[in-house]
Formats: C-alpha cells, sequence, structure tokens
C-alpha cells in the first residue's frame, strides 16, 4: 500500500513550511515513527516522523521548497513487493461531484474535524462520522448545532462528537440545507457511518425525524443472519459468572470503545470476560462484532456449532429461540443509586461524558502504578525578572502573552534529556524507552474539564518553539479544535497547579506515563542567602517543584536526580541564559 507523507498543520495559523533536509532518501527502509526530514516554518523548526513503516519510494519536493500544509511531499511503500520507483501520482479528489451538483472540495485549509462526504443521489451530501485519529474506530454525536430544515454554509459548524480521546465540532462541507438528520444525539456510531444529509438543491424536501436506530439491544435481540466460518478451535466458550462489572477504557494495554463497553454492561459481560475474547480489530482490540459473537455463542461449544452444518462457511439463519430466553436482566450497578427526596438541599448534576472519562482514567492510573511524590523549593527570580522586562515587547511581536510555563517545560525538558530512563513506559514485564521527548501539558477547559494536549518531539524545538506549541495547543484546547493524535502519544507530562494559587500537589501519574511533574504558585519569601561568606535574609521569588513518579520502574534517586536537575536549569536561567 503506498502511503502519502504530507506537510504537517503546525499551528491553526501557519498554512506553510519549507523543506529544509531530507534525513532519508528514495530507496531507504524507514519504520514508524522515524524522522525522516526536517522542516521548517516562521514559528519554528522540527523533524517530521514517518507515518507507516515502509521503504521511501518518492520525494516529491526537494529541499529548500516551500510548499502549503496538507501538500504530499513523500510516498511510503509498506509492501516490499511493491516497493519500486514510479511516477508521482495526482492526488484523488478527496469528494466526488454528485451530479448536477457543483463539486464540492475539501481543501488543505480545513478545520482539522472535516466530515468525510459521502455523494449521495438527487443533490444530496451524505456527512459521515469522521475518523478523528488513527487508533479511533466510531463517535458519538453530543449536540446537532443545526436542526433539519436550516440552511448551512460551508465550514459551519453543524454538530458536536465526542470520543474517547477528544470533544470536537464538525464543519458543513458544503453550502446547502440540512435535509435529514440520521443519528440522534448521545448515539454512538462507527467511523463512516451516514449521520446527516446536507441538500444543495433549494426545493428539497426535509425530513425532521431522525431516521429509526436500531438499539444495541435490539440488535442483540434479533441479530442479522451471520456467517458461520470452519472453527479452528474445539474448546467451549467458557461462561464467567462473576467478576469486574465497571469495565475501564484502557485495562493492561487492552483498549475498550465506548460501544463495546455499552454492549457488554448490558448484557453483564465482566471485565475479565472481554479479556478471554480474542479481538479482530486494530492492535487486537475487540470489536462489536467480536463481543456480539461472544454473546450469541456463549457456552456453546465451537464445535458443536459446526456438525450440522456443512464444512465450508455457510449462511446460517438467524438464531432461533435461543433469543426468546429473555434479553439479559439489567446489571445490577456497582454502586447505590441515590434517591433524591423531595425538598433535599442539593442538587445532582449528572457527569458529562469527559468527566466520566477523566475519572475512569484517574482510578485506572492509580490502580496501575505506585505513586511517590517528592517536592522540592526553587529561587526562580532569575525567570520572573526576565519575564517582567520582555514581556511587553514579546506579546508585540509574536501576537500572544509570554507565560512562565514555556521556561518550566523547558527545564523540564532538559531534566529528562539529562535522564532518560524517566522517559519511560511499562508494557506488562518490559520497560519501553522512548526516544522522544513528547510533552503533555495539562490544559483547563471553559467547562471545567481537563485535557492533555502533547508537544510531539519537545526536545527538537527551542525555547520559542516550546512557547508557541504551549499556546497554540492550549488554545485550540479551549476551542475543541484539536485533532485527537495531538492529545496522544505524550511521555511525560507537566501540570501547573500554581495558576490558581495552589503551592503545589500531588498530580495523578498520566498512564502509560511513569512520571508526571508539578509546578506551583510563585511567592515572594524572605529567604536566607550566603553572600561572601555572610548569612543575609533577602526577599526572592520562589516555587515548589514536584516529580510524581512511578515506583514499579522509577527509584527514589532516579526521582530525585532528575527533580534535582529540574531544580537546577530554572535557577541557572537569566537575562543571558534565556533565548526568545
Amino acid at each position: 500500500m503506498k502511503i502519502e507523507v504530507v506537510m504537517p498543520k503546525m499551528g491553526e495559523s501557519l498554512q506553510e513550511g519549507t523543506i529544509t533536509k531530507w534525513i532519508k532518501k528514495v530507496g531507504d527502509t524507514v519504520e514508524r515513527d522515524e524522522m525522516i526530514l526536517e522542516i521548517s516554518t516562521d514559528k519554528v523548526d522540527t523533524e517530521v516522523p514517518a507515518p507507516n513503516s515502509g521503504i521511501l519510494t518518492e520525494i516529491l519536493v526537494q529541499e529548500g521548497t516551500t510548499v502549503e500544509v496538507g501538500s504530499i511531499i513523500a510516498y511510503i511503500e509498506t509492501e516490499a513487493s511493491q516497493a519500486s520507483s514510479a511516477t508521482p501520482i495526482v492526488q484523488a479528489p478527496l469528494v466526488e461531484t454528485v451530479s448536477p451538483a457543483p463539486t464540492p472540495i475539501i481543501t488543505k485549509e480545513e478545520p482539522v474535524v472535516a466530515p468525510t462526504l459521502t455523494p449521495s443521489n438527487e443533490n444530496f451530501v451524505q456527512v459521515v462520522m469522521p475518523k478523528m485519529g488513527e487508533s479511533l474506530q466510531e463517535g458519538t454525536v453530543t449536540k446537532w448545532l443545526k436542526k433539519a430544515g436550516d440552511k448551512v454554509e460551508r465550514d459551519e459548524m453543524i454538530l458536536e462528537i465526542s470520543t474517547d480521546k477528544v470533544d470536537s465540532e464538525v464543519p458543513s462541507p458544503v453550502d446547502g440545507v440540512l435535509a435529514e438528520i440520521l443519528v440522534k444525539e448521545n448515539e454512538t456510531v462507527e467511523v463512516g457511518t451516514p449521520i446527516a444529509k446536507i441538500s444543495t438543491n433549494a426545493n428539497v424536501s426535509v425530513h425532521s425525524v431522525p431516521a429509526k436506530q436500531e438499539t444495541v439491544a435490539q440488535a442483540i435481540a434479533t441479530p442479522a443472519p451471520v456467517v458461520v466460518p470452519t472453527p479452528v478451535a474445539t474448546t467451549p466458550i467458557q461462561n464467567i459468572t462473576s467478576g469486574t462489572k465497571e469495565i475501564p477504557t484502557r485495562y493492561e494495554g487492552n483498549f475498550f470503545s465506548p460501544l463495546v463497553k455499552s454492549i457488554a454492561e448490558q448484557n453483564g459481560i465482566f471485565l475479565e470476560e472481554l479479556l478471554t475474547i480474542k479481538g479482530t480489530g486494530i492492535d487486537g482490540r475487540v470489536t462489536k462484532e467480536n463481543l456480539l459473537n461472544y454473546i450469541n455463542n456463549k457456552g456453546v461449544t465451537p464445535a458443536a456449532t459446526v456438525a450440522s452444518v456443512a464444512p465450508t462457511a455457510v449462511v446460517a439463519p438467524a438464531p432461533a429461540p435461543v433469543a426468546p430466553k429473555a434479553a439479559p436482566a439489567p446489571v445490577a450497578p456497582s454502586k447505590p443509586q441515590v434517591n433524591i427526596p423531595a425538598g433535599a438541599d442539593y442538587e445532582v448534576i449528572p457527569m458529562d461524558r469527559i468527566r466520566q472519562l477523566i475519572s475512569e482514567h484517574m482510578v485506572y492510573s492509580k490502580h496501575t502504578s505506585a505513586h511517590v511524590t517528592s517536592v522540592s523549593e526553587v529561587d526562580v527570580t532569575n525567570i520572573v525578572n526576565y519575564r517582567n522586562k520582555h514581556k511587553g515587547s514579546f506579546e508585540k511581536s509574536e501576537g500572544y502573552k509570554l507565560t512562565y510555563t514555556p521556561f518550566f517545560a523547558q527545564a523540564v525538558i532538559d531534566a529528562v534529556r539529562q535522564y532518560p530512563m524517566v522517559n519511560v513506559s511499562v508494557d506488562g514485564k518490559n520497560i519501553l524507552k522512548h526516544r522522544r521527548i513528547n510533552l503533555g501539558i495539562a490544559t483547563a477547559l471553559p467547562d471545567g474539564n481537563l485535557i492533555v494536549p502533547v508537544i510531539k518531539g519537545s526536545d527538537m524545538l527551542n525555547l520559542k518553539g516550546i512557547s508557541y506549541s504551549i499556546q497554540d495547543l492550549a488554545s485550540r484546547a479551549r476551542n475543541k479544535k484539536l485533532n485527537p493524535d495531538e492529545i496522544q502519544g505524550g511521555t511525560i507530562t507537566l501540570t501547573n497547579v500554581g495558576t490558581f494559587g495552589t503551592l503545589f500537589g500531588t498530580p495523578v501519574i498520566n498512564q502509560p506515563q511513569v512520571v508526571i511533574f508539578g509546578v506551583g504558585a510563585i511567592k515572594k519569601r524572605p529567604v536566607v542567602m550566603e553572600i561572601e561568606g555572610n548569612d543575609i535574609v533577602v526577599v526572592r521569588h520562589m516555587m515548589y517543584v514536584s516529580i510524581t513518579y512511578d515506583h514499579r520502574v522509577v527509584d527514589g534517586m532516579l526521582a530525585g536526580q532528575t527533580l534535582a536537575a529540574v531544580v537546577k536549569n530554572l535557577e541557572s536561567m537569566n537575562e543571558n541564559t534565556i533565548s526568545l
């Protein structure tokens, strides 16, 4: 398969980049995430990794050339038998026309979450659930911003969607009328599923009633005919009668999508059962089909299943009176329900989806890692003085405010570079040592939730590049403009607990990482300093910095050395060493 390498979008305001150096040449074998070229923008210089493993078969843009974001710059062939020199091809259009409507085109300047279009008849364009990341296979419609019959303009937001990674808004791909809404709010559907129809014909008839959606329970009770292949196993599926009812999104390297979790919980499937199901999805994940097949065959010997059919694959009729054994009884909630008495003096606020995911992730982290926190204090007077002196000119030249966070991030990155064994994660009994430092920056959202966008390859950026990346990611996070891939792949995390005056905290490790750094509020305090052999009390700007680490793989000495390096890096920053 031929994979496109495109000029990456490195910020909302950046529309082009210059190729400064090809690290790999045509014919070279490349590994996924291996750096293959260097690019430069007016904000930052960085390296670009290979999106897939394979052979670099074509380089379309030469060094020194400036191209627009999204332009194809190279091809990687993932199949060795096909890896040979080829004539550069013209990229196929992302959208086909629907005669006689004008050709809708998604340009490379579309918002990150651009919906996929499927041509339909009668001048309709289908809007489908967009693919918002390599590992994401489904999404939930959380809110329709437009209703059937509303006129919409291209790029106007028409709905909000949610995944297990990020919430985002979806723009209309064309001008027209929202003719039909196919998926109701709070329904989860797979990527590529049609969710609405937009008509480019002004005389379109409007369907205001959403198409009937089959519920999960109905899908399970009356399954469609399935193909029953010759089984390779003869062992009956074992029934597990007890276990963990609350299924986390991630558990010991396994990922369970919201749809799979919903089906499992409705049918009383325990976590321990899910772990026994062989998944056929990406990275061996359990899919909806895998789970439904497991439920339909629960307690059945596969060998007996095929005893009454031919050895070759055949279409089996829908299961007979097995379904009437009544839908599985509702699973009792693992936590007692709160009965709200009349006139109660409190308000019950249901958790939104993001808050539920945060809660789940935090509990999972505590269950997984042995948390230990160490704290040091640091004198940041020189940083405060530098920022006060230069913040005005910086904002005037760059267009955004200079905060303290880039200085803290730079100190952390340099310390992790010095002690790379904290830049690891745990995979069973193996330690994975990461080659790049992908720094996550904890960011508070307007709704009170938290998200952690990631600066990929932060160790390749200078202080100005780090500053721009933090501002860009934080701004887009608060405006729901992040790509889901931008909150994945972090190797370490920094959280500024001092934003609201907190002196220091003991943050929870962001799995699967093993360390998280915390910085507190900067306070003026009298401290004792030795000057020319004399102890003198002076007023300095002081701050606490912490490292919370996973004691399974990071011991106290390594954590202490890393924290000491952060302190040293911060205290060595001054007018002569800082370069912005």
